[in-house]
Formats: structure tokens, sequence, C-alpha cells
């Protein structure tokens, strides 16, 4: 029977459980944190799995009584009741089968990380730049109905508005997990405000999501690193052009894939407060090389998958956001909707609902569970 297979499949879990229970609270493992992080995500992934195998083990108990009831008890009413159990019973296994073999695959560990949003505009010059200011406001929105966190670490202003370029963090829970899906090139299609013919136009930004790095997931040799600080521009007050709380950092990146050598720029002015522009600075830099580092691993998973739901390829044309139709189209899964209005002012989870969908389908299918 397949929950007999399924059941077969989990054997062993608690055991692994509890194992890793006593190793969290292990002074020599605390010690450690790459491996306690490592051990800690093991653990809630563990309980997620042992709390739906323990609803799952219920609900074929309850099946099995019914059944039992039904085959020996001589009392009509009874039968009855237990008829009407196994009615409402049996319809539930095979979605709690599904949930299971979907928390039996193994989570991508970036999931839970915080992230990094790159946009920068592409073909098309002022109306790029513009597209580029209307998907950052799209994924402010979007993050607002979530609960998370946006902070903008730097941005450069396009000449008709928008940005030519915008970088923001995103903090919250499973931030990467969700907004991976909106690495790529987004393509707009529309009449620029510039147009006087009223021609449609076709222009593009790209959209880059990076996962946080922790301290522990990248090595830097901070002595390395050259330190400038300016005097930041714009709004501020008194304070702007007085006191030197922008900063500038400068460190030559070895590439262990390559051999390599590149030097890395990251500049930082989101407060007035140097130390904590610094260390912004430096998290930047974590989150770079942690991201070229890790383009093996998003290679890896580009070879075998084959609808290129969540690569990372941020070459690929995504997405298609055409005006006069008021449609969005999805080109990795064929999605198409006509709400474009909306779309733009951040309601875009039945679009990441549809490709989360794809994603675990694809995932279930080379685990073979």
């Amino acid at each position: 029977m397949a929950e007999n297979s399924l059941l077969k499949k989990l054997e062993g879990l608690e055991f692994k459980f509890q194992e890793i229970s006593t190793l969290i609270t292990d002074p020599s493992v605390i010690s450690d944190q790459k491996r306690y992080v490592k051990l800690n995500r093991e653990y809630r992934e563990l309980e997620k799995v042992l709390k739906a195998l323990e609803g799952y083990k219920k609900l074929l108990a309850g099946i099995d009584e019914a059944k039992e009831v039904m085959a020996s008890s001589d009392d009509a009413d009874l039968k009855e009741m237990a008829r009407e159990e196994l009615a409402e019973l049996e319809p539930k296994v095979a979605p709690m089968e599904e949930e299971i073999k979907l928390l039996l695959i193994p989570a991508d560990p970036e999931d839970a990380k915080n992230c990094v949003v790159e946009i920068r505009g592409g073909t098309g010059g002022d109306e790029a730049a513009l597209f580029a200011g209307d998907l950052y406001r799209m994924y402010v929105k979007y993050c607002e109905s979530k609960g998370w966190k946006t902070v903008v670490s730097s941005f450069t202003e396009g000449a008709a508005g928008g940005y030519k370029e915008i970088i923001f963090n995103v903090t919250g829970e499973n931030v990467y997990g969700t907004l991976k899906y909106e690495s790529g090139v987004h393509r707009v299609q529309r009449v620029p405000a510039t147009e006087t013919q009223g021609r449609v136009h076709t222009s593009a930004s790209t959209v880059a999501v990076l996962p946080e790095a922790d301290e522990f997931d990248v090595v830097i040799n901070e002595g390395e690193i050259k330190w400038d600080t300016f005097r930041s521009s714009g709004a501020g007050g008194q304070n702007v052009n007085k006191v030197e709380s922008g900063v500038r950092l400068r460190y030559v990146w070895k590439n262990p894939i390559t051999g390599e050598s590149e030097e890395i720029l990251i500049e930082c002015t989101e407060t007035r407060d140097q130390p904590k522009n610094k260390e912004r600075a430096l998290a930047r830099l974590r989150t770079f090389i942690y991201d070229k580092e890790h383009q093996k691993y998003i290679d890896d998973i580009a070879s075998r998958r084959k609808t290129m739901v969540s690569t990372g390829d941020r070459s690929a044309k995504i997405r298609t956001y055409n005006y006069p139709q008021g449609r969005i189209t999805d080109h990795r899964i064929n999605y198409t909707i006509y709400n474009l209005a909306a779309f733009m002012d951040g309601d875009i989870q039945d679009c990441i609902d549809h490709l989360i969908v794809a994603e675990n389908a694809e995932r279930m299918k080379e685990s073979e569970i």
C-alpha cells in the first residue's frame, strides 16, 4: 500500500530528530557556529516532517478503526457512523501524503536567509530607468504586505526619473526562498511618457536576488580592506557636507575557481553614522563574495532543471509586462493574467505561488519520492 511505503521512508526520523536535539545543546557544537546553524536548520525541517507524520498516523489509525467497525459490528447505527467517518477521512490521505513528500525534499539551505535585491535599468534608456523604479515600488509594496523590512543601500537616479540602479536589503521570514524567483530580465511594453507618436516601446530591467551572507559563510581578511570616507550628498540638513559619514571600501578578491583577482568597490551612505555604514558595506561585501563563490552551486541546479524556474540565471527573460493589454506573462511557466495594475501595486503572490508549485513538482520528480 502507498501509505506503508511512505511510512517506510520515514523510519528512523524520530531517532535522527532526537540525536540532533541533543547535539544542538552540546557546548562544542554551539561554539562551531557553522555547524550549529546547519543543525538548527535541520532540526526545524525535521520538526515539521514529524508533526505532519503524527497527523498522518492518526489519520490512518482512524481509517483502520472505521473499517474494523464496519467489518465486525452488528450495530447498524454504529456501522453507518463508521461509514460516514471513512468517507470523511479517506479523501484526506492523498493530500497529506503530498504534503509529507514535499517536506521530505531537502530544502534549499539559502531559502531561510534575508536577501539583497539589485534592480538595474537595461535596454531602453530613460524608459528602462522608469520601469526599474516601477519594479522597485512593486517589490516594496509586496514586502510591506508580507511584513518584511526593506532598506535601500545605494541608488543612482535616472535622468527622467526612476533608477539606473537601486540596491536594497530585505529582512523577514523565508525572504530569499520567496523572492529568488524574481531574478532575471523583466521586459515592459508600453508607450513611454516621452513618446509623442503614441508608439509602444519595449525596454527591460534586470533583477538580481542574492542570499545575504552570514559572517561565517565567507572568509574575508579585513586587514586587506582599504577604507575611504567622504561627505554624503543629498537631503540631511546641517549634517550634510560637514560630516564624513559616507564610506567606500576596496577589496581584492581572488576567485577560488578561476584563480583570477578582482577589485571590489562598494559605497554606503545609508545612515549618518559612519560605523553603521561600515558595517553595512561589509555585509554587502560578504554577500557579493558569497554570491560569486556559490555560482557553481547555482549552475549545478540550472543543469538539472528543465524549466529554469529559479536557477538564478540573470540573463534569462522571465516576465513581460504589457501595458496596452494590461497583461502579465511569466515565460517560465506559461502564466498569464490580466491584472497588471494590481500586480504593479505589489499583488504578485499568486505568480510566486505558481512558480513554487512548478519548482516543487520538479524537485519531487528529481527526488523520486
